[in-house]
């Protein structure tokens, strides 16, 4: 892989961590689910009209509605209000492990003793993390553990049929997430048109950033990546993202750092590359 397209990997890694930041200053001014309903609305607006699906494609996509908008990035968003950033993006990572597991149980797919120890590290070091002061309440564990179900999900649905291109799922995905999330948002929270109008600029910077620059622009240089070169050679690339995440969060938010967080991050991080990365990438980091 060229130099700059190496340096546009990290780039596009360096976009999805400082999200997690965006989106923590965003619940901080606007209602969770409110923000992440003005999020998808941006999106389908961007992405929608430009591409095209099919009648068949439909009932995957009100599936993925439930599964990455309404589980995976509602339940994230409302996470975030209950934890930091760093620590959320890194309880999301065990998306990867879960994913591998649900791949074992619905798709009858064989698990390596190799990856069966990497799932098993992630899992440990979640264990760890919950022992942090940064996560307040266990109802913020559980909502983030939900959001990275969520995650797997629909990895395991995209795996069973991938007929649709990453920008129709991404702008149809947020076209048909945008009316639950806004059901979620009138029964559940309040003021939303008052804290829009009160939102500061980092309030409205979160939206912006979080539907046109991660999710449009980050997603899509990303998919072409993965067109021109394996998948399991910058797949593993991405275990840096939630690490970037709380060197981000401690930098630009202050947040605090403490053995918890250490150890629980080295372990989930670990332990999802072990799990992820074929032997015959390991074996080249073999000292000869």
């Amino acid at each position: 892989m060229p130099l700059r397209h190496q340096l546009l990997v990290f780039a596009i890694l360096a976009a999805w961590a400082f999200n997690a930041v965006a989106i923590k200053w965003g619940v901080d001014e606007m209602p969770p689910l409110f923000l992440t309903t003005l999020r998808f609305l941006i999106v389908a607006l961007a992405m929608a009209p430009f591409t095209r699906i099919r009648r068949e494609q439909v009932p995957l996509l009100c599936k993925l509605a439930v599964s990455f908008g309404l589980m995976h990035f509602s339940l994230l968003f409302v996470g975030m209000t209950y934890s930091d950033a760093g620590t959320a993006a890194m309880i999301v990572q065990l998306g990867t492990p879960f994913a591998m597991i649900g791949a074992i149980l619905f798709l009858k797919e064989r698990i390596t003793l190799l990856k069966a120890t990497g799932v098993l590290i992630s899992l440990v070091g979640m264990a760890v993390l919950t022992g942090s002061p940064t996560l307040r309440s266990v109802e913020g564990i559980v909502l983030l553990l939900l959001s990275a179900l969520g995650w797997a999900i629909t990895n395991l649905l995209i795996k069973k049929d991938n007929s649709l291109s990453a920008s129709a799922m991404t702008g149809w995905m947020s076209l048909f997430a945008f009316p639950l999330t806004g059901v979620m948002s009138l029964l559940f929270e309040e003021h939303q048109l008052s804290a829009l109008q009160h939102a500061s600029w980092h309030g409205w910077f979160a939206l912006i950033y979080s539907a046109l620059i991660c999710s449009v622009l980050a997603y899509t240089l990303w998919y072409w990546l993965l067109r021109r070169y394996p998948v399991n050679s910058i797949i593993p690339f991405t275990l840096l993202s939630p690490v970037m995440a709380i060197l981000f969060g401690v930098v630009i938010n202050g947040d605090t750092l403490n053995i918890y967080k250490l150890c629980g991050s080295v372990l989930i991080v670990g332990g999802a590359f072990i799990a992820t990365v074929k032997p015959e990438i390991l074996r080249r980091f073999r000292v000869s």
